[in-house]
């Protein structure tokens, strides 16, 4: 396993995370705890969750990610494992709060129920999973100004953050599904009020998908602001199991069609061009799309996930692949033709 460091603080993370959006809806108890074995006898430290999961998200069902890692949780050594989770962003959901707010009220709230799911006094990475105000985020292009009236200011979400900090119920900040003006208001109201800056972006980032790159890898390096990758396989689109209509049994894309970012027929041409080069180079696509997000200098870890622990097997084998400048420069090629079909 390589490690990376979290930001410019002295924590060094796994570059591979463990993703958890399916424990409680389609991982039961037993196979979490038995994807987080294989993963931490892999070399993996950081595992990421969120009030919200498991997705797709339902009143039945929140919470129970937390809920299922807290319990793995108690039985390790706290202090080897980095653990991150996120407060939900805005939205209509009455069963949470009576609708998610990033409201200095309902972060204290949201962290409190947080801490005791996961069974912790502390969580080294707490996040915003998307912001409060109408912008660009979950597939979204075209910025248009939308109606902001009564949204919750970034200085209010900030600042609940950093009394919490303070107080050493999470020791570091994050943020998700964020646009390079959203960043750069965060790094504003930091220096002014001299508070430590956010340590991460998790933004999507896969090779349907490399948005990312526009506006946001500059800021993670000029200031050590890096990204967590999620969906590096574009909901495992890009391993090529879903091409010519393939709905294999018991996968994400077969279960629900609410996941529609990474279909269509676009999507479905540029994918299969990735997935003939790793043929032709004798790769297994989902690995070779790993190691290339793997590779960026601007990502700090690369979130996976998995249903079997076969699948991830194989996905954390994706660590020890070193992709050569021939197939790089096809990728590009590729890119170049088809870029960001999935935004």
């Amino acid at each position: 396993m390589q490690y990376r460091p979290l930001g410019n603080t002295d924590l060094q993370v796994s570059l591979l995370c463990l993703g958890t959006m399916t424990w409680g809806e389609q991982n039961s108890e037993g196979q979490a705890h038995d994807q987080l074995d294989q993963a931490v006898a892999a070399g993996v430290n950081f595992i990421d969750a969120a009030e919200m999961y498991p997705v797709p998200p339902r009143a039945e069902t929140q919470g129970a990610t937390e809920a299922i890692l807290g319990s793995w949780l108690a039985k390790q050594d706290r202090s080897k494992l980095i653990i991150a989770s996120k407060v939900t962003g805005r939205t209509d959901w009455g069963y949470l709060r009576g609708g998610p707010r990033l409201s200095a009220e309902q972060i204290d709230a949201a962290l409190e129920d947080s801490l005791r799911r996961l069974r912790t006094d502390y969580i080294d990475l707490y996040q915003v999973h998307w912001p409060e105000r109408s912008t660009n985020y979950f597939g979204k292009l075209g910025y248009l100004p939308g109606n902001d009236d009564g949204a919750i200011p970034i200085a209010e979400t900030l600042a609940a953050l950093q009394r919490h900090r303070e107080a050493g119920r999470i020791r570091h900040i994050g943020i998700s599904n964020e646009t390079p003006w959203g960043l750069a208001e965060y790094l504003r109201l930091c220096r002014e009020n001299g508070w430590p800056a956010p340590v991460s972006v998790q933004n999507p980032y896969n090779l349907l998908n490399r948005s990312y790159e526009v506006g946001l890898a500059e800021f993670a390096h000029r200031e050590q602001i890096g990204l967590l990758a999620y969906s590096p396989l574009a909901f495992g689109v890009l391993s090529g199991k879903y091409l010519d209509g393939r709905k294999p049994e018991g996968a994400r894309l077969s279960l629900y069609s609410r996941f529609a970012r990474y279909t269509g027929e676009r999507a479905e041409a540029v994918t299969r061009r990735y997935v003939e080069l790793a043929r032709e180079r004798g790769l297994d696509p989902a690995q070779m799309s790993l190691a290339y997000v793997n590779s960026r200098p601007f990502v700090t870890a690369n979130i996976i996930g998995a249903t079997t622990v076969t699948q991830l097997a194989s996905n954390l084998a994706s660590v020890e692949l070193q992709l050569d400048e021939d197939t790089c420069a096809a990728i590009e090629a590729i890119h170049r033709d088809c870029p960001n079909p999935c935004p």
